[in-house]
């Protein structure tokens, strides 16, 4: 929309007075909040600012409160008219995109909803960065559709279940009544109804076993699976650590985190063949701290970020929006399922995996919430 063309700009402290002391008690729980908000009253006067509007702002709350709200945008007319709206009743909520003015720096363009309270004359101002509403719109995608796959997967495996037995059944018997020289026909029956078999006990495994819960150590999870790639892949290929050693122990299921980390780690070895013959093949563990983060709908004040970073081709661009869906696979041969098993045991510690991809550089992200 028009707010979103950058127009030139007197400075922004200019635009903002001098202040009151901070908003009543009510509004504190808003400091808790990833995103940007702001109480005001529908003449524009700002009453509360919180912590997240501060740091995008550049301005401190004393500053902020007190001034008038729709001259910190780029457009101050729209939110004018938004505010007044609300203060007449013409709506319960109104959205549009805008660019948000700061302090020596560029124009942050946001994603705005103007809200009623219950309190005659104010309303409620939420700014959401549009690169931070793109990421929560992928990360409420990707939760969804793991709950989808469980459901799908779970449904699909017990209904080829129950026929494969039969036919496992029937051509053992067939097999006892036939010729020996045409018992190889019989065997490749059993032997594709055991492969089946084996690959629907592969998706049904992450909905059978048990959640075991003990102390995990995210470092001992990575030399582990660090150890068994250079075990499985010991020449061409170096597997770097980048750790941050004040990471506290969580709980959690190790055997899973493990198998997690492997998926993610052994796909990116199998992508690394060219660079593997090459010799200069490499895949780094990298451990972080993130604080202050929301993802999965929920805002944690810690988590663990655990990176598989590795110098391979990519992700191909026609799977990169559907690598974690079961049965896609970038590689000839490849069964589909070791993202999909690897992002259900993550979220089943309340987590997330996600991917960026570009050639010559993969990073599959691991976020688990911290006590």
């Amino acid at each position: 929309m028009d707010g979103l063309n950058k127009p030139a700009n007197p400075p922004l402290h200019a635009a903002l007075s001098s202040a009151t002391v901070s908003g009543p008690p009510r509004f504190q729980s808003f400091d808790l909040l990833a995103t940007l908000v702001a109480v005001v009253r529908t003449n524009g006067c700002v009453v509360f600012a919180n912590a997240a509007l501060e740091d995008a702002l550049g301005l401190s709350r004393r500053t902020i409160e007190g001034s008038q709200l729709p001259d910190c945008f780029t457009e101050p007319l729209i939110l004018q008219n938004a505010l007044e709206g609300a203060s007449s009743n013409e709506f319960a909520a109104l959205r549009y995109d805008a660019w948000l003015r700061r302090l020596n720096r560029e124009p942050l363009p946001v994603h705005v909803v103007v809200a009623q309270t219950d309190t005659a004359g104010e309303a409620i101002v939420e700014l959401l960065p549009l690169e931070q509403q793109a990421k929560q719109d992928r990360e409420e995608r990707l939760f969804d559709q793991a709950q989808a796959n469980k459901e799908l997967i779970r449904n699909l495996a017990h209904e080829i279940k129950n026929p494969l037995g039969g036919i496992r059944g029937a051509a053992q018997l067939l097999q006892m009544e036939i010729d020996k020289d045409l018992t190889e026909y019989t065997q490749v029956i059993i032997h594709e109804a055991d492969r089946l078999q084996t690959l629907v006990d592969r998706l049904l495994a992450p909905h059978r076993r048990p959640h075991l819960v003990g102390d995990v150590n995210i470092h001992e999870v990575s030399e582990r699976v660090r150890s068994l790639i250079l075990a499985e892949f010991p020449k061409g290929l170096r597997v770097m650590r980048d750790y941050d050693t004040s990471i506290p122990d969580f709980r959690g299921d190790r055997e899973q985190l493990i198998q997690a980390v492997l998926n993610i780690a052994h796909n990116a070895a199998q992508a690394l063949a060219e660079r593997i013959s090459a010799g200069d093949a490499q895949i780094t563990f990298k451990t972080r701290i993130a604080r202050q983060v929301t993802f999965g709908k929920q805002r944690y004040r810690l988590a663990l970020e655990l990176h598989v970073v590795d110098n391979g081709p990519g992700v191909p661009d026609s799977i990169k929006d559907r690598i974690f869906y079961p049965l896609v696979s970038g590689r000839e041969g490849g069964s589909g399922l070791g993202l999909t098993l690897a992002q259900t045991f993550v979220q089943q510690h309340h987590g997330l995996i996600e991917c960026d991809s570009v050639p010559g550089r993969t990073d599959f992200k691991l976020l688990i919430p911290l006590p």
